[in-house]
């Protein structure tokens, strides 16, 4: 495993501490962990359903709707064709959407902790309006997720949004809120928790979880995903980790609050493939 990055843990648990958006466990939302998921393969279309319930009990959309950051990005999730090989027609309006979107979250505490930080690294533009206009390129610009295809994706949708291969294999889809509304639209079925070694099972008010899923007729063996944060601290944290490397896939290990995670950035050219958090371990075992 690789060593942990004190630089990064250091800025990350700022943005973690600055991020007032965070919904709390047991208060703003309630999780049912319940059963561990059993053995499946990407591209299984049914396998043993170890959780009856859903994973969310319960979220105050109230305070979702009041806070501006998450009210903005809700409006996104409904722009995109989920099935890749399919271009993706952008229209005005949703162009308009992208930008509410990132002026909400350009205004937060936790994106200005990562602009400065990117400065200091000599990684982004000084000016607010042309920082803006990086994080659009690197997170909206389409691209072609297979050579030769019409542009049918973008890092937005693929972590944010969920996209599927051929109907069989579901890719991306690391995001809470997303998880939440799909399954209270009864689209995602949880088929329990992924546990790692030496620990029993999750705790209810575990902030990063991985789980099994299945959603438009395709199971999600293992997928991995930060819970209550807001969409300005996932964004921040992979368009840091985005922007200090040029490998095609980049693993820092971060420990951040309680939690050691492995953050995977994978890039598609000058845009974001995917990004997700794989928990190693807590402090709290």
């Amino acid at each position: 495993r690789k060593a942990l990055n004190r630089e990064l843990s250091k800025l990350f648990n700022e943005m973690w501490d600055a991020d007032v958006h965070r919904l709390r466990p047991g208060k703003d939302y309630t999780i049912d962990v319940q059963g561990k998921a059993g053995p499946a393969q990407q591209g299984d279309s049914a396998v043993q359903d170890n959780a009856a319930r859903r994973l969310f009990h319960n979220v105050n959309e109230e305070r979702l709707k009041s806070i501006k950051t998450f009210a903005t990005f809700i409006s996104l999730l409904d722009n995109y064709e989920a099935s890749t090989g399919i271009a993706e027609v952008v229209t005005p309006e949703e162009i308009n959407e992208n930008n509410c979107f990132l002026d909400a979250i350009l205004a937060t505490q936790v994106m200005r902790l990562a602009h400065d930080y990117l400065l200091k690294k000599n990684l982004a533009k000084p000016n607010l309006a042309d920082f803006k206009q990086q994080l659009y390129d690197i997170w909206f610009q389409l691209y072609a997720r297979k050579e030769g295809d019409r542009p049918d994706s973008c890092g937005f949708e693929h972590v944010f949004v969920g996209e599927t291969r051929h109907g069989k294999e579901i890719l991306g889809l690391h995001n809470w809120v997303q998880f939440y509304l799909q399954e209270k639209h009864n689209q995602i079925d949880y088929k329990g928790y992924v546990a790692r070694k030496n620990k029993t099972r999750p705790d209810k008010d575990d902030q990063v979880l991985s789980i099994q899923f299945s959603w438009k007729g395709s199971v999600k063996p293992v997928g991995s995903t930060f819970i209550g944060v807001s969409p300005e601290f996932e964004f921040a944290l992979y368009t840091v980790i985005f922007l200090l490397s040029e490998e095609r896939v980049t693993r820092e290990t971060v420990k951040i609050e309680e939690y050691e995670l492995q953050m995977v950035v994978w890039r598609h050219g000058h845009h974001i493939g995917t990004a997700y958090p794989v928990l190693l371990s807590t402090t709290s075992e």
